[in-house]
């Protein structure tokens, strides 16, 4: 698999990219992405059932991980070719599990900050066993007296103020929040079989929900994967740096499509 190089240094042809966000919140997550990448790819967010807006359709969380790949495949197998899926934290969960029957979809994949490995091993997993404890996450995460704390918790930017509060104010109406933790475990990590497709594993070196550990669990599914390891980056940089976070994205993107 070619080493990537930015946009600027390959010749570029029309790229989809498809992105799945992770838990708490939805497609608003990358909407600063969206406007900042270039003009030959066409960028597509979806907001997963059980995700996003507090009203509307699709409010409803889906049975299963397997539930949430198929209704993910009708949107990818819509968008016009070539096409990668960008997934994000618990997103690049869905991405795997979508492999696992529609590989032909797919031209090319990037799991940044990927956080469905070594689920046994972890702390906060295992602590967000109980839905008592879920449920009191979710609320804390979506106060507003708390959001200074989780403000420097979860950004190494100074975010503007609406996206803060759009962020965090997401956590209270994700109805699937919790039900992620049961769908998501390490009985179905391990169920998923390897799969041939170029692959990206992003991770940046300031990543606080991520260990450099994880990685060879991905790379056992993705045999045909390249680590790519960005400076400065934390689990948000789509939010904390959106203008770089398109750039580098797309120029993956040229690279495994």
């Amino acid at each position: 698999m070619p080493q990537p190089v930015s946009a600027s240094e390959v010749a570029v042809a029309p790229v989809t990219i498809i992105a799945v966000h992770g838990n708490g919140g939805g497609a608003f997550r990358f909407a600063m992405v969206a406007e900042r990448v270039p003009r030959d790819i066409r960028f597509i967010a979806p907001d997963l059932p059980g995700f996003g807006a507090a009203t509307g359709r699709g409010t409803t969380p889906l049975p299963s991980i397997r539930a949430y790949s198929e209704w993910l495949a009708d949107v990818v197998a819509a968008a016009p070719g070539p096409r990668v899926l960008l997934g994000h934290g618990i997103g690049c969960a869905f991405v795997l599990e979508l492999l696992q029957r529609h590989r032909d979809l797919v031209d090319g994949v990037i799991l940044h900050a990927p956080v469905i490995a070594l689920l046994g091993q972890r702390a906060f997993p295992s602590l967000m066993g109980p839905r008592s404890v879920r449920w009191m996450v979710k609320q804390a995460l979506a106060l507003p007296m708390l959001r200074p704390v989780w403000r420097r918790r979860f950004f190494r930017t100074e975010v503007p103020e609406r996206v803060v509060t759009t962020f965090f104010g997401n956590y209270a109406h994700c109805a699937a929040f919790s039900a992620m933790f049961d769908m998501i475990t390490p009985r179905w990590f391990d169920s998923l079989k390897p799969v041939d497709v170029p692959a990206v594993l992003l991770w940046g070196d300031r990543e606080r929900a991520l260990s450099p550990a994880q990685m060879s669990g991905y790379s056992r599914l993705l045999p045909h994967s390249t680590v790519v390891r960005e400076a400065g980056w934390d689990h948000f940089a789509m939010l904390d740096a959106p203008g770089a976070y398109a750039s580098r994205i797309a120029a993956l993107a040229y690279t495994l499509a």
